[in-house]
């Protein structure tokens, strides 16, 4: 009898090494969910096209010794492949991965769409208001705009959304504490006097710059500007204070709608980021270039000129902007930052 059971016991181990599974496709995804274990391994595979015998299995991870090592993700599986190398790549985490890209500049409501555009993330957001979302992630905040960090995020497929964003908003506070910490000691900046107010700059920076090589010299421009206690007059804080009213076309009477937003009708630093700044528009904020600008225009090819007193900027102004549609003409108060 005893061999007989070497016999079986040898066939079995010879089968999980080299007879391969059959599966319901020659390429087929599978998932295993966080949480599944023992005896649920085996019926989430055969659920999803894997025929796999469940003693075979529970067998093979016994003598493994493995089991307690599966790990939760999305598995692409081509045939042919044998158990062993099922239960390897279970074990190893080997698993099939997605990519969400997070964009320098984006609002809160762009993040939140992106997520709801991804098929393989669990959402639990688009139920959640801000304030829930924040606590979510664990954000001792009260206003999610620019606290996650713009860059490409890696899941497997089940992962929640709010996983995501909680990956993204300490990103965001590492990145920010580091560039904190590592700031130019001045007594220039009295306006800056929290990681939380650089984030704010900072976004206002990323909103405004139109080339990477001009973003420390318009970082120069509201630092310079704060320093004397002038308006910002920043087109995107004021758009982003007209929210979902906002066309597309910025008027003079938008000029005029007093947000807490517009920064042509209140001084200083507006009460939160507009948008999620990248690392180089933090860093521009902490060191802004040494210029003496109070101006800027575009140029309409992504560039600005910078200009250190309003007659040189209202020329500029001509020069650049002599096509500008009629709904963007200028108002009197507003000539000194198109």
């Amino acid at each position: 009898m005893a061999a007989g059971l070497a016999a079986a016991a040898g066939w079995a181990w010879w089968q999980y090494a080299r007879v391969p599974l059959s599966l319901s496709a020659p390429r087929l995804e599978v998932a295993i969910e966080r949480g599944t274990a023992g005896q649920g391994i085996g019926n989430a595979l055969r659920r999803q096209g894997v025929s796999v015998s469940g003693p075979g299995l529970a067998l093979a991870m016994r003598l493994r010794g493995d089991a307690q090592k599966i790990r939760a993700g999305s598995y692409e599986l081509i045939s042919p492949i044998t158990l062993q190398t099922l239960l390897d790549r279970l074990t190893r985490g080997d698993s099939s991965v997605r990519d969400i890209t997070f964009i320098e500049g984006w609002n809160i409501r762009q993040v939140r769409a992106a997520l709801q555009r991804e098929p393989d993330l669990r959402l639990q957001s688009p139920a959640m208001s801000d304030a829930e979302l924040l606590v979510a992630v664990g954000a001792a905040e009260t206003h999610p705009e620019g606290l996650f960090a713009p860059d490409t995020y890696s899941y497997v497929p089940g992962t929640t959304d709010i996983d995501v964003l909680r990956r993204a908003y300490r990103l965001q506070q590492r990145r920010l504490d580091a560039a904190w910490q590592a700031r130019p000691v001045s007594a220039d900046r009295p306006m800056l006097q929290s990681p939380y107010q650089v984030l704010v700059l900072a976004s206002i920076i990323e909103k405004e710059t139109g080339r990477d090589s001009d973003r420390a010299r318009i970082a120069a421009v509201f630092v310079n500007r704060l320093k004397r206690g002038m308006m910002l007059q920043s087109d995107p804080t004021t758009i982003y204070g007209l929210g979902e009213a906002f066309d597309g076309n910025l008027r003079r009477r938008d000029l005029r709608t007093d947000t807490p937003y517009n920064t042509y009708t209140r001084n200083g630093l507006p009460p939160t980021p507009i948008a999620m700044p990248g690392s180089a528009s933090i860093a521009a904020a902490l060191s802004p270039a040494s210029i003496e600008a109070l101006y800027f225009v575009a140029r309409g090819d992504g560039s600005s000129e910078f200009s250190n007193d309003l007659a040189a900027h209202n020329r500029a102004v001509a020069r650049y902007q002599k096509n500008m549609p009629e709904s963007m003409n200028l108002p009197e108060t507003r000539r000194d930052m198109p």
